[in-house]
Formats: C-alpha cells, sequence, structure tokens
C-alpha cells in the first residue's frame, strides 16, 4: 500500500481505540482521519469526508456496527468495511456477510494480523480470520444448504471459487492449477455469473452458505 489511508475507527471504548492506533502508529500510511465512540458520529463524519475504511465494533450505543456497515456499504460501497469485535456468534458474522463487509477479526488478534487484514482488504481482497472461517463452516455443515447455483458450477469452478475464497490470487491460482492468468480470470467470471454475486465478498458468502469451502 503505497498511498496514505483514511481511516475511520468506530468503538464505544477509547482504551480500545488508543490500542488499536498504538498497534499500528509505525505504519505511516495509515491515517486515522476520525474516532467515534458510536455509529451515528462516525457515519456523520463519512458522509462528510473523503473516507478509505471503516473499522468499527459491533457492540455500541445507539446505532450498532452491523447497522453502521449496512447503511456505509449501501451509500458508499467504495468503502472497505473491516469489523474488529469481540463477538464471534454466527447470526452476527452472517449479518455482517449479508451486508457485504470485507473483513471479519476478532478483537484477541495481533498487530501482524490486524495489518495483514488491512492489506489484503485495500488490495481489493478480503480478510476474515480462522476462528471466524470455521465458526462459520461448522455451522453451515450442519445447515447442509445446496442450491441449483452450486449444482450449476463445473469441478474446475468449484476448484477456483475455493482457492478464490482461501485469498489466493489470480496469478497464484492460475501457478497452482498449470494454467494461465487469463483461464483463471474467465473463470472467475463464469462463476460470478452463475452464482448471480457481484463481489468477492458475494462469492464468500456463497460459498458459506454452500459448505464449499469445506
Amino acid at each position: 500500500m503505497d498511498k496514505e489511508l483514511k481511516i475511520v475507527i468506530a468503538d464505544d471504548h477509547q482504551m480500545f481505540i488508543d490500542g488499536v492506533r498504538s498497534l499500528v502508529k509505525k505504519e505511516t500510511n495509515l491515517n486515522f482521519v476520525h474516532e467515534a465512540l458510536n455509529g451515528e458520529d462516525a457515519l456523520t463524519y463519512i458522509r462528510k469526508n473523503p473516507v478509505d475504511m471503516l473499522i468499527t465494533d459491533i457492540s455500541m450505543p445507539g446505532m450498532t456496527g452491523t447497522e453502521l456497515t449496512k447503511i456505509v456499504k449501501q451509500e458508499f460501497p467504495k468503502i472497505k468495511v473491516l469489523v474488529l469485535t469481540m463477538f464471534n456468534d454466527t447470526a452476527i458474522i452472517n449479518d455482517i456477510l449479508q451486508a457485504e463487509a470485507e473483513g471479519y477479526i476478532l478483537k484477541n488478534t495481533g498487530k501482524q494480523e490486524l495489518l495483514m487484514a488491512i492489506e489484503k482488504i485495500m488490495d481489493n481482497g478480503t480478510f476474515y480470520s480462522n476462528e471466524v472461517t470455521k465458526l462459520m463452516l461448522n455451522h453451515n455443515r450442519k445447515k447442509n444448504l445446496i442450491t441449483d447455483q452450486k449444482e450449476e458450477l463445473t469441478v474446475r469452478e468449484l476448484e477456483i471459487l475455493k482457492l478464490i475464497c482461501e485469498e489466493y490470487t489470480t496469478a497464484t491460482i492460475a501457478e497452482k492449477l498449470f494454467i494461465s492468468p487469463r483461464t483463471v480470470e474467465t473463470h472467475r467470471k463464469n462463476i460470478i455469473e452463475k452464482t448471480r454475486t457481484k463481489t468477492i465478498v458475494g462469492l464468500i458468502k456463497f460459498a458459506f452458505e454452500n459448505n464449499i469451502m469445506g
């Protein structure tokens, strides 16, 4: 990441905000342009100023982080959203997936995982922590959902979809499967059309719901 990233962080505990800022203070391209103790304050700032990323907790007085995420993604789809919270409840995670936030990590994460999440998300990727991924996989195995769209995907498309969800780049997928990057992109386009999704987050949501990542 070369350009300076304008980040809004929303959490109802100033001590936590200070801790996050302290963790990444040596990363000169990360600029915390606004610190909000509630969702309403964060949204007011975002509506008036250019912002690249929102980092938000879930539980806040008034507007929750989930509600804030949904509004921000609806009004400003180009703003990346990273949820940083102590909640690892499947219902909340599913709501965040439905809102198409690019990332979800737990507050017990370390500096490196936080920086990795920010970097991957700002590189048009996604980052859901291992704990969150495992929780969703176990939850959806029990539901055992199968859709017509999944049945329409070829074996190769299912393979590529799984690798996309595991954060592999187009180049890495091509190398791993011994095919060209252009072929990978063609498969990606076909997968998006067949699954009726629009974004990488949408693909991950589809993969979770159909137990493809297991």
